[in-house]
């Protein structure tokens, strides 16, 4: 994985370690504090949960702060009749004779189940510069590869409301 990241969604991680480091971290903290004065530390299930809670999110920090210092930042520029970022598209599957609807997105926001497929798919790297009507061969793997059909792309507007993916 590259780490392909548009602009926003640098801003919207940077949001996150934001409010990770001045609103969770404190309170993490804190809740080691409370637990460690308990007693017994041994036996203390809270002390481990609030240390582990604590580490998680120290760890999703570290992860997020990665993510954008190796980050490839990429245009959500598209041409108006060509499937690009962020774009809604329609496609037609040949062997199966259904029609879906995927949203283009980067990979921290894919999320299949909702319909949003990453650039770095195979279906989303070949669907990729296409114009509605072309034929399109998808490969999957040497040897494994399918066909579809653009539909219609619908140009939307990146309002941030795709949630960047928690691993």
């Amino acid at each position: 994985m590259r780490n392909e990241l548009t602009e926003k969604d640098i801003a919207k991680m940077q949001e996150e370690i934001d409010h990770r480091k001045l609103v969770v971290r404190p309170r993490a903290i804190e809740a080691v504090k409370e637990a460690r004065a308990h007693g017994d530390l041994s036996e203390n299930f809270e002390y481990y949960a609030a240390k582990r809670d604590k580490n998680q999110n120290e760890s999703r920090i570290r992860y997020l702060e990665r993510m954008i210092k190796t980050a490839v930042v990429v245009s959500e520029d598209s041409k108006e009749d060509e499937v690009g970022l962020n774009n809604t598209v329609e496609v037609y599957f040949e062997e199966d004779g259904l029609t879906e609807t995927y949203k283009i997105v980067t990979t921290v926001r894919t999320n299949a189940l909702e319909g949003l497929i990453s650039t770095e798919s195979p279906l989303g790297r070949a669907l990729m510069g296409h114009r509605v009507g072309e034929r399109v061969e998808v490969t999957v793997s040497p040897g494994v590869s399918y066909f579809v059909t653009v539909k219609s792309i619908q140009n939307t507007v990146d309002d941030g409301s795709d949630p960047i993916r928690k691993y």
